[in-house]
């Protein structure tokens, strides 16, 4: 079975399981040619606790707002939405920034490139939200989206992989080689592996300067 030329990549950028596996993505798209669409998941959403605001009933939400800020991007080329995502994640994943913040997402925003007005005038425009909640709500009531990073082949979604680090070089594209392999089996629903406490350490390693910039509580309900 040919591996699939183009997929659909949803996250939402304040997770860092959906960074890292953006990188690996991005090797495999480098190699390969794969056509890397992306598209929004909002984690704020679909965790939220009951009796709290849904994210497009604030003035500023985290992850939601710099997903309406992508959206705009999107509409205009979908490269910037390619330039921004990897601009936020590594702020954020990598150097413990918090482009969660306004005034740090316009900073990245200019260090772009992009008009110095592009933050306020994404979250000004209500469509936006429009454009974000039909990304969210397509991938939830056709595939049963529970979370990020979920790729999309066709018909077919996948939830991972779930990795950390990146695979780079040959590693990168024999997780590629096993991930498509999965589409071949539409009814395979779950394959994990158990983490130890070994494992846990080895995750807070990774993602420390996440950690370090989060200024929210983790909240994650169980997948279906």
């Amino acid at each position: 079975m040919a591996a699939p030329a183009e997929v659909e990549f949803f996250f939402d950028p304040m997770c860092p399981w959906a960074y890292q596996t953006s990188k690996w993505i991005r090797t495999v798209r480098a190699t390969t040619g794969l056509d890397v669409r992306w598209r929004f998941f909002s984690l704020e959403e679909v965790n939220r606790l009951e009796g709290k605001k849904h994210p497009w009933e604030r003035n500023w939400s985290y992850g939601w707002s710099l997903m309406r800020v992508g959206a705009w991007l999107r509409r205009r080329d979908p490269d910037l939405l390619d330039r921004w995502y990897a601009s936020v994640g590594a702020a954020l994943h990598e150097r413990g920034e918090q482009p969660h913040r306004p005034d740090v997402a316009a900073r990245l925003a200019a260090w772009l490139g992009l008009p110095e007005s592009t933050v306020a005038e994404a979250v000004a425009d209500p469509t936006t939200t429009d454009e974000v909640r039909a990304d969210h709500e397509w991938l939830v009531s056709t595939h049963g989206g529970f979370g990020v990073p979920t790729l999309v082949f066709g018909d077919h979604a996948l939830f991972g992989p779930v990795v950390t680090p990146a695979p780079e070089g040959e590693a990168a594209l024999r997780l590629w080689d096993l991930v498509t392999g999965w589409v071949e089996f539409p009814h395979l629903y779950e394959l994990r592996k158990p983490k130890t406490a070994g494992d846990h350490t080895h995750i807070e390693d990774q993602f420390r300067p996440y950690l370090g910039a989060r200024e929210w509580r983790t909240v994650q309900n169980p997948a279906p």
